[in-house]
């Protein structure tokens, strides 16, 4: 069989504008039928928005679906939709629609967005990982987001529970712009438990779909989004993910686009380390937190968003801290620190109070904010 033609990267010049065209691209986009990939090779051969939309319009492309959409389709009523979404359609060369898309093999046709105007100016960096992760996996994402916003870099995430979460709120807790990458309609919520995260994102970042108001999320759409969260970034973090989990996906994106990949690594013996430890035997960069992570970038000052232990210590707590080696007792605490265990036990909660340490079923462990901080004895 002969070879197929390759598909030019980007868009033919003039996609999407001029008359009739934006009103085609915006129904294009609406529909559900065609994948990125076929879309993105049809515009080629047709040329145009309008003409692609022809093809789909009398049975030369698309789905039976696409068409019956089609027929009753009022892009008067989806602008409307839009506005009380309080969204915005961008196309290729729209201030919304990122440059780096097009360098993908399956460029999106336009996105929707809310809140903060993307900033092509920004430096961005994706933090991803596990919906189900383990709280010291929640502790480093947070701490990502939080230094990455110190250092004045956007993360980019996914919207999911988990490390997706975790790194949005830490960019939020520092002041900093989170942008969230959703896999459902630019109005859905999902998860549900993420409404709140959302309108804080919308207040001072940014969300962006491909999809239209309406969408619900669906398992396939989540790998097509991650795509678009690696073309955002100038590089990608794994903070825990299993064996061919959507994590993977991502990195996988990024090292297609030429970008950076970073993972954090865990124990050899969890299921939420295999895709991490994968990936730094497989070339990525291995990272312990914000600090190597931004010294590996080159963002100048890197090391002035790192947050180790506080200056302050009393000589009894860093004398506790120290000898916390691993998840421990109170008593066994006090023997190592050569302390009274009632004098133990007051110190162990006025470093839990301070987030350096966390008690867990009677024993009391280290927190990634002191882990990953200089020795204090």
């Amino acid at each position: 069989m002969p070879a197929e033609t390759p598909v030019p990267a980007g868009f033919p010049d003039g996609f999407g504008r001029g008359p009739g065209e934006t009103d085609a691209l915006l129904l294009l986009r609406c529909l559900l039928g065609p994948t990125p990939r076929s879309l993105h090779a049809l515009i080629w051969t047709t040329g145009s928005a309008s003409r692609a939309l022809a093809r789909i319009r009398t049975g030369g492309a698309g789905s039976d679906n696409d068409r019956a959409f089609l027929q009753d389709a009022d892009v008067g009523a989806i602008r409307r939709g839009l506005d009380r979404a309080g969204a915005r359609f961008a196309a290729p060369g729209d201030p919304d629609y990122a440059p780096a898309f097009l360098r993908l093999a399956d460029p999106p046709v336009a996105v929707f967005a809310r809140g903060r105007v993307l900033d092509h100016g920004d430096d961005r960096v994706a933090v991803v990982g596990s919906r189900r992760p383990t709280s010291t996996g929640m502790e480093v994402a947070a701490d990502l987001g939080r230094g990455l916003a110190v250092a004045g870099v956007v993360t980019v995430s996914g919207g999911a529970v988990g490390i997706d979460a975790a790194a949005h709120r830490g960019a939020l807790d520092a002041g900093g712009v989170t942008v969230a990458v959703l896999g459902c309609g630019i109005d859905v919520s999902h998860p549900a438990s993420n409404r709140a995260l959302f309108e804080q994102i919308e207040a001072s970042g940014t969300l962006m779909s491909e999809y239209p108001p309406g969408i619900s999320a669906e398992p396939f759409r989540f790998p097509a989004r991650n795509r678009l969260i690696a073309a955002l970034s100038r590089g990608v973090v794994v903070v825990e993910g299993a064996a061919k989990s959507g994590t993977r996906i991502t990195a996988e994106h990024a090292v297609d686009l030429g970008l950076d990949v970073f993972a954090v690594p865990g124990p050899v013996t969890s299921p939420l380390a295999e895709t991490p430890l994968g990936l730094i035997r497989d070339g990525a960069t291995m990272i312990r937190g914000t600090a190597d992570l931004l010294e590996d970038l080159g963002f100048a000052g890197g090391r002035s968003g790192e947050r180790g232990v506080p200056r302050g210590l009393s000589d009894d707590e860093r004398r506790v801290l120290a000898s916390l080696v691993t998840s421990m007792l109170p008593s066994a605490v006090a023997r190592a620190a050569g302390m009274p265990v009632a004098d133990t036990l007051t110190v162990l909660i006025a470093l839990e109070i301070r987030g350096l340490v966390r008690g867990i079923g009677g024993r009391f462990e280290r927190t990634f904010k002191a882990a990953a901080s200089q020795p204090v004895g």
